[in-house]
């Protein structure tokens, strides 16, 4: 058929965005690999005995939230909060700050004993270190939670590094020496790196046990220098709150930060348009220094 509106039909071609060469590519993914594989032989970085060292990813995001340990929902392939830039993929029972007292503490057997080794500790050792009563139902409560932890299965990634397991391989207690072994997975050492990972003052820490919430802060504002403001409902999601109403929200929001800024030295406020803004005017400051609060 003829064109009749006057125009002359032409044919454009469509560009294409130049590739490298596949060489380029294998030579990088070859780099990657073995800077992949330097970083798990090297193990876990080395912390103070009265810090904790945890990745970033873990405290950033509602992976371990502020949430009480009643019974909680099982998570299939969920995508969870966490800050821009992270992406965390988790598939699991709902984790709590207890549970993170015993992930970190396991992180921080695995640091002495190596990754990829059986670590073995009786269950009142454990628990004497997490600062928890040690009675037999203790036991049993360490016990559940690190089949818990070794049942969790989650994927992090920050652009920088990713990572794909449990959080724990094995949570089994020998029935004959009665003791707990856990094995910590090498490949968790990818989440370190340089500036992937927070050293938690753990005095601090155990002085806000059973306050989640509080706990919770602590360890994401930990992980910032200077830190942002943010948002009252953004912390709400980020902390993966179970209180769905924003007012009641802040109100626990304003007690634990008073909580976290009696403990830290921080100082804190809810300014205009509803956002959260934390200086921190002294870290070096012990639990139980009794610190100037400032709340807004």
């Amino acid at each position: 058929m003829e064109n009749h509106d006057g125009q002359v039909p032409f044919q454009f071609e469509e560009r294409k965005e130049p590739t490298a060469p596949a060489w380029i590519a294998n030579v990088a993914a070859r780099a990657k690999q073995r800077r992949e594989q330097e970083t798990i032989a090297a193990g876990l970085p080395e912390w103070p005995e009265k810090a904790r060292g945890i990745p970033n990813g873990a405290l950033r995001s509602s992976l371990f939230g502020a949430i009480r340990r009643a019974p909680r929902k099982f998570l299939k392939r969920t995508k969870l909060q966490s800050v821009n830039g992270l992406t965390i993929v988790f598939n699991g029972p709902r984790l709590s700050q207890s549970d993170l007292d015993v992930w970190e503490h396991c992180l921080h057997l695995a640091r002495i004993n190596g990754t990829g080794c059986q670590i073995r500790f009786t269950g009142y050792s454990f628990l004497k270190a997490i600062g928890r009563n040690t009675g037999k139902s203790d036991r049993e409560w360490l016990k559940g939670v690190l089949l818990d932890l070794a049942s969790s299965v989650v994927e992090i990634s920050d652009g920088k590094r990713a990572y794909f397991g449990p959080l724990i391989h094995h949570g089994v207690r020998d029935e004959v020496t009665m003791e707990f072994v856990i094995e910590v997975n090498p490949r968790v050492a990818i989440l370190y790196g340089a500036d992937g990972w927070t050293q938690i003052e753990w005095a601090q820490r155990w002085a806000l046990r059973r306050q989640p919430l509080a706990q919770w802060l602590h360890g994401f504002y930990s992980t910032h220098a200077e830190p942002y403001p943010y948002k009252v409902e953004t912390l709400r999601r980020l902390a993966g709150s179970e209180n769905e109403h924003l007012y009641s929200f802040r109100q626990e929001l304003r007690s634990a930060m008073s909580k976290v800024s009696e403990v830290t030295g921080w100082a804190w406020c809810i300014a205009d348009a509803d956002l959260v803004k934390v200086t921190k005017l002294n870290t070096h400051k012990s639990a139980g220094s009794g610190v100037r609060k400032v709340g807004g």
